[in-house]
């Protein structure tokens, strides 16, 4: 019986039936793998919000109204009052009404307490956001979160500046906190707090899982 012939080895490229060899051209293999179209940037969309503390005092203590909402993981967070600016409202105007819709009390702005910035990431966009906080003075109302028209506040507390370190979910916002404390006290005459989130955040349309970590801001 007669050994079959064998077709020699081509780079280890296998035989078909019928003992050809294939012949592969390196360039029309790399002619034929489509090239991946580079990506489009997303385009930078900026908003502006505006909160902050209003403070009044109880038993000869300072404190300040700070409100509950849910984060993007469904947890309970303890932050400032803030929102969006409103047609042609300035950053003033905004943080007074913002704070009186989310927790029933009005406010007279006694100085800028700083600025808090930064990026996330949308499905669309690339959003930098920059927001104003102020000091307020309270004028009148009652703690309530049955004013606020996106019914994101789900509690509102008057919280002693003591307890505040312990109390905000935010880094930068104990921070500020802190500045405005220290101006109630006499130990600053002014208050120019910067804070910049250097960490992106993703936001799509499904729930991110929680990360306590996270210090941006949900305005």
């Amino acid at each position: 019986m007669s050994t079959p012939a064998h077709s020699p080895d081509h780079r280890g490229v296998p035989a078909p039936p019928g003992g050809h060899a294939l012949r592969i051209d390196p360039e029309a293999a790399r002619a034929a793998t489509p090239t991946p179209a580079p990506a489009t940037p997303l385009p930078v969309v900026e908003e502006i919000s505006a909160g902050g503390l209003v403070v009044d005092t109880f038993d000869g203590l300072y404190r300040a109204a700070v409100i509950a909402r849910r984060n993007r993981g469904g947890r309970l967070e303890w932050c400032l009052p803030k929102g969006h600016l409103e047609g042609d409202e300035t950053p003033e105007e905004a943080a007074v009404r913002e704070i009186a819709e989310e927790t029933g009390i009005t406010g007279a702005v006694q100085l800028p307490l700083g600025i808090i910035d930064y990026w996330f990431t949308g499905e669309d966009r690339r959003v930098h956001k920059v927001v104003h906080h102020f000091l307020l003075k309270a004028t009148g109302g009652y703690l309530t979160v049955e004013g606020d028209p996106d019914g994101e506040a789900e509690d509102v507390a008057w919280i002693p500046f003591e307890d505040l370190p312990e109390r905000l979910s935010y880094p930068n916002e104990r921070r500020l906190a802190a500045v405005a404390h220290d101006v109630l006290r006499g130990r600053r005459t002014t208050a120019r707090f910067r804070g910049t989130v250097t960490r992106t955040v993703v936001r799509t349309s499904r729930p991110a899982p929680d990360d306590p970590r996270n210090p941006t801001d949900h305005s």
